[in-house]
């Protein structure tokens, strides 16, 4: 059974990067009937916060996708020992019992990297033992071939035939001198355990996937099927990080803006991967019927941000921003509304939930980020107008007299007309036509009143929802300021 696992290491908040392998880890599974498995590889004790476990776990649940089963690596430490002493009982590791690095070693190659200690590597099974046993700490060590001319390869699903010589890679650590597992067995030790198939995960890993083979080979396993994703970049091609690009590369800064989860896990699928009919806007459903790892790309994806933003919005990439509008305006108004009043009602408007029905047909077409409704609606949650300039509240082609006459004619025919857009639409107009005014004329001293400013939603919808009482005191103070 097709069987992925999302491994993050709970040293730091979610990245951009591990919530695109895990939605592609989900889109994979369930497009083709598997299993999702959520592991927390938390062996790195000292780096290990309760903070970056529960940024973890709000991440994933903003993005509402799930998963069928979930385990901590550090509970499984038995299950490690126990697979690094059966690929030692085979003689395909040894102890070392030097210090890291340190003494007689070899070195190979045009980088000199360190590869093994010869003293340690050709130290005889009784000796090792007599000086375990004497209580000397060792770090146990993968007896990777050497001299044999060996390769290590593997099939990687995105990147194609991938080949090291043996001689190139270095003894690497299984177990620490502390007896803890190092992440190269934890890994591939739960990997076996949990009878993973596929690990989809990001193009850094691709050089560790040669030792990876090795220890599934050395536990007589089947290596799963690789799949490396490209990496995130910023504009200047660097690797995304939160010490260089700040809180634009966590999840829950775009939670925190106002990104819909679903549009959020669109803009991310896009970054390295594509339909084969290029569609942008996608469903949840759409993405998960159309992915596949045939169209994830080899080329590092771009995601496009301003250092510095100037504004809030240049933080993000235009595309992330388009997508989440196109999926704010493919809500219903009551799903919507369910939306955006929480964040009306963290901002200190008590608000009901049927006046946010009302308000949200209004604005739908004028946000991009569900925290625009703060900008784009706030006329309609406060008792008072901030101030405005009351030039603005001239009509062109006018004047401050044209503007009075207007705000006095509205104060007069309003108080009898039915708040409704329909006779308020027929009693403005009509003012209008009998002043011998144009009818923009008529509304833009009106709007500016109610709204206080004059780029606003539709003139007689926005006198529906504001209602007779606060209509009218709106141009009453809009007339003491004009005159």
């Amino acid at each position: 059974m097709l069987r992925v696992r999302f491994a993050p290491s709970p040293t730091g908040f979610l990245h951009v990067g591990s919530a695109r392998t895990f939605i592609f880890n989900w889109l994979y599974a369930r497009r083709n009937g598997g299993t999702v498995v959520l592991r927390l590889d938390d062996t790195d004790v000292e780096r290990n916060t309760d903070a970056s476990v529960n940024s973890i776990f709000e991440g994933l649940r903003w993005l509402d996708l799930g998963w069928d089963e979930e385990y901590k690596q550090s509970e499984r430490l038995t299950l490690h020992r126990q697979i690094a002493d059966a690929i030692f009982q085979k003689g395909l590791a040894y102890r070392d019992f030097t210090p890291a690095h340190t003494g007689d070693s070899e070195k190979s190659g045009a980088n000199q990297t360190w590869l093994f200690n010869p003293g340690m590597r050709e130290l005889s099974r009784a000796e090792s033992d007599r000086r375990a046993a004497a209580g000397e700490s060792f770090a146990l060590r993968f007896r990777v071939p050497r001299g044999l001319g060996e390769q290590v390869r593997f099939t990687d699903a995105v990147y194609g035939e991938q080949v090291k010589s043996a001689d190139d890679i270095e003894d690497f650590a299984l177990l620490r001198s502390d007896g803890m597992p190092t992440y190269h067995l934890a890994s591939c030790a739960d990997d076996i355990d949990l009878r993973i198939s596929h690990i989809i995960r990001g193009q850094d890993h691709l050089s560790n996937t040669y030792k990876h083979v090795l220890i599934f080979e050395g536990a007589a396993a089947k290596p799963p099927q690789f799949a490396h994703l490209p990496l995130l970049v910023a504009p200047d091609g660097s690797k995304l990080s939160k010490r260089r690009h700040g809180p634009v590369v966590s999840v829950t800064t775009y939670r925190d803006a106002g990104f819909l989860p679903e549009a959020f896990i669109n803009f991310l699928c896009l970054l390295g991967w594509s339909p084969k009919d290029n569609r942008e806007n996608m469903t949840r459903q759409e993405l998960t019927d159309t992915f596949s790892l045939e169209g994830i790309n080899r080329a590092n994806a771009v995601v496009n941000f301003k250092e510095p933003a100037a504004t809030p919005e240049e933080s993000f990439d235009p595309k992330a921003l388009w997508l989440n509008a196109e999926h704010i305006r493919a809500l219903s108004v009551d799903e919507l509304s369910a939306r955006l009043l929480p964040i009306v009602h963290s901002a200190g408007f008590p608000i009901t939930q049927g006046k946010m029905c009302a308000i949200t047909p209004l604005i739908r077409e004028r946000i991009k980020l569900l925290r625009d409704v703060l900008t784009a609606a706030d006329f309609f949650f406060v008792a008072e107008l901030p101030p405005y300039d009351p030039a603005e509240l001239i009509p062109q082609k006018g004047d401050a007299a044209m503007a009075l006459k207007v705000l006095t004619r509205a104060r007069e025919v309003l108080p009898q007309t039915e708040f409704k857009h329909d006779p308020l639409d027929q009693t403005l107009r009509a003012s209008a036509q009998e002043m011998g005014l144009k009818a923009g004329q008529m509304f833009q001293p009106i709007r500016v009143a109610v709204c206080g400013r004059k780029n606003a939603p539709p003139l007689f919808e926005t006198l529906e929802v504001l209602g007779r009482e606060t209509t009218l005191a709106r141009i009453e103070r809009a007339i003491q300021r004009i005159q």
